[in-house]
């Protein structure tokens, strides 16, 4: 859970001034780290360099706004980015949509508004993901905003802590098994990221109630389902709680987060009175 806190608040930052320069170092010591643990952290959790997904934000963050608003030249939006020529801009938006900015800009309807990276690591070549929505981890931040007054899934798998004690490698199974069932039970246009070590948030891309409650039924189909681990079947079981996420654009990783971590601690409360 400390290194997620780390994280969201390296994301924070960089949310706060991703207009400005950005260096790793500063990064390090607003979240009280050394430059080498957030490096480490960013390339495990997310699969990608510090360095790229300030890009990656920038540059979706521009793509957004050719969308809105455009009659503003793109050496405007390049500044407002923190790029000082279209040069340098063009360089880095074509790094991320693999077209320049004017070919953008000419007909933004033609491209996904996604960077086609995935949110979790484990999971990227598997064939469960390969109709789903790619959302890069540098897209998640506007998701969230955007989906105001849907449906969030949240998942915690029940007893974590006995699994690891049978092997490090049988808990890390568990967990990947348990981002599968909720990845299965999600509709296309669902996201599924992880907020901690066994959490998980499938974001739905719907305000019905009963589609909610249809996701959850799928994942609790497969409680007490075996994984197998060396020569033993462990049962693995998730507590699951479907919720509205009423919130607005002034959103926060950090807020977020602990909303949803407080609402699993409530449904394990609950379920043990």
């Amino acid at each position: 859970m400390e290194n997620i806190q780390l994280l969201i608040k390296a994301m924070e930052y960089i949310e706060d001034n991703i207009g400005e320069s950005i260096k790793t170092e500063t990064i390090a010591k607003r979240v009280h780290c050394s430059k080498s643990s957030i490096e480490k952290l960013f390339r495990y959790i997310n699969n990608i360099s510090i360095r790229d997904y300030i890009i990656r934000r920038r540059m979706s963050k521009a793509s957004q706004e050719m969308v809105r608003h455009p009659e503003k030249s793109l050496l405007d939006i390049a500044m407002e980015y923190g790029y000082s020529s279209n040069e340098a801009f063009s360089r880095a938006f074509y790094s991320v949509w693999q077209v320049t900015p004017s070919e953008f800009k000419k007909n933004p309807s033609e491209f996904e508004l996604f960077p086609g990276y995935r949110v979790t690591r484990e999971l990227l070549e598997e064939e469960t993901m390969a109709d789903r929505k790619k959302v890069d981890i540098s897209e998640l931040y506007d998701c969230i905003k955007e989906r105001k007054g849907c449906y969030l899934v949240l998942g915690d798998i029940k007893s974590l802590i006995p699994i690891n004690e049978i092997s490090r490698k049988a808990g890390d199974l568990a967990i990947i098994t348990a981002m599968k069932r909720m990845e299965q039970a999600a509709g296309n246009d669902d996201i599924v990221f992880r907020i901690g070590g066994d959490e998980f948030v499938i974001l739905t891309n719907s305000k019905d109630a009963d589609y909610a409650k249809s996701v959850c039924e799928k994942i609790l189909s497969h409680n007490e389902e075996a994984i197998s681990w060396s020569d033993k079947q462990i049962p693995l079981s998730l507590y699951v709680k479907a919720m509205c996420y009423e919130g607005g654009t002034a959103l926060r990783y950090s807020e977020f987060f602990t909303m949803l971590q407080n609402e699993l601690s409530n449904e394990y409360k609950r379920q043990h009175r």
